[in-house]
C-alpha cells in the first residue's frame, strides 16, 4: 500500500507537470497562430501559463465547492459530523479539514484542497440521512484517505485545468475561423512555416481530449487505495464495505455533480442508466471510477 501511495505522489507530480506542459503548449500555439509570433507574443503566453497554473493551484478547491454548490457545515446542525471527522483526524494524524454540506438528496461526498493542511470535506445530505454512523464513518475515513495520500492535489486541478485548456483552446480556434489569425505569413517562412502552423492548429484540436485523457489518469486507482486506507484508519471493514453496498443500491443522482468534477466523488455521481438521465451513455464512455462491485469484492478480500 505504500509503495502505491508513493507511486501515486510520483504520477501526481508527473500529471500537474504534463498539464503545465499542456498549457504552456497551447498558449505557444495561440501565440504563433493568432498573435502572428514574436518574442512579445511568447512571453505573455508563458505569462498566461504561469497565471493559470497558479490561479488553479490557489483556487481550484473553491472552484468545485463553488460548483457543487457546497455550503460551510454548522457544527451545532451537524454535530455528529464533526465528531466522527474530528476523531479520525486524531487517530490519523491529519489537520482538521473544512466541512460542508451539500443539499442534495443522493448520497455522495468528496474532499477537496491544495494539501492536508488546506483540505475540504463535502457530504450530501442524503449521505447523512441514509448512512449510520459506521457506514458514515468509513465513507469520511475514505475522504480523509485521499486527503492523506495527496490525491486531493491532482484532483482537484483536474476540474479547472481540464475545462480552462478546453476553453482557450475553443476560444482560438474561434477567432482563428472568423477570421483573426495568420493571413499569409505561414507562406513568408516557407515550409517550416507551414508546417509549425499545421502542429499548432492539431495541438489546439486535440489539446481538449488530451486534458480529458489525462483527467481519466487521476482517479481510478486511487479510489481503491483509498478505500484501503479508510479500512487502515477506522480497522473496520464492514463499515465501508456496507456504505459502498448502500451506494451501489441508491440510483439517485447528484444534481450539482458534472463530467468536470465527477472524479472527486466516493462513487460516480452523474447518470449511468437510462432511468438516471438521457446523457447515460456519454457518462459510462467517460466513467472515472472502477466499479463499485470491484471495490467491495477487494474489501471483503481483507
Amino acid at each position: 500500500m505504500y509503495e502505491q501511495i508513493a507511486a501515486n505522489k510520483r504520477r501526481t507530480f508527473f500529471l500537474i507537470t504534463g498539464f503545465v506542459v499542456l498549457v504552456a503548449a497551447v498558449a505557444g500555439a495561440i501565440n504563433y497562430l493568432v498573435l502572428e509570433g514574436g518574442w512579445v507574443g511568447m512571453i505573455l503566453a508563458l505569462l498566461f501559463s504561469g497565471a493559470l497554473a497558479f490561479a488553479s493551484y490557489w483556487n481550484s478547491d473553491k472552484v468545485a465547492l463553488a460548483v457543487s454548490r457546497a455550503k460551510p457545515a454548522d457544527p451545532a446542525v451537524y454535530r455528529r459530523l464533526y465528531n466522527l471527522v474530528e476523531g479520525l483526524t486524531i487517530a490519523s494524524g491529519l489537520p482538521m479539514p473544512r466541512i460542508y454540506v451539500i443539499e442534495d438528496p443522493a448520497p455522495n461526498a468528496f474532499a477537496t484542497g491544495r494539501n492536508p493542511r488546506h483540505a475540504a470535506i463535502a457530504v450530501t445530505t442524503g449521505l447523512l440521512e441514509k448512512m449510520n454512523r459506521v457506514e458514515l464513518e468509513g465513507v469520511l475515513a475514505h475522504e480523509l484517505s485521499h486527503i492523506k495520500n495527496y490525491d486531493i492535489l491532482i484532483s482537484t486541478l483536474a476540474v479547472t485545468m481540464v475545462g480552462a485548456i478546453a476553453l482557450v483552446a475553443d476560444m482560438a480556434l474561434r477567432f482563428m475561423w472568423w477570421g483573426g489569425g495568420r493571413r499569409g505569413g505561414d507562406r513568408d517562412r516557407g515550409p517550416a512555416g507551414a508546417i509549425l502552423a499545421m502542429f499548432g492548429f492539431l495541438l489546439l484540436i486535440l489539446a481538449p481530449l488530451i486534458a480529458q485523457l489525462m483527467h481519466f489518469a487521476v482517479s481510478r486507482n486511487r479510489e481503491s487505495l483509498a478505500d484501503v486506507s479508510a479500512v487502515k484508519m477506522t480497522r473496520y471493514p464492514p463499515g465501508l464495505i456496507s456504505a459502498l453496498e448502500k451506494l451501489k443500491a441508491d440510483q439517485t443522482v447528484v444534481s450539482s455533480a458534472s463530467r468536470a468534477t465527477a472524479h472527486l466523488w466516493i462513487e460516480q455521481p452523474t447518470a449511468r442508466t437510462r432511468d438516471q438521465g438521457p446523457l447515460s451513455r456519454l457518462n459510462r464512455l467517460f466513467d472515472t471510477h472502477p466499479p463499485l462491485e470491484e471495490r467491495i469484492a477487494a474489501l471483503r478480500e481483507l
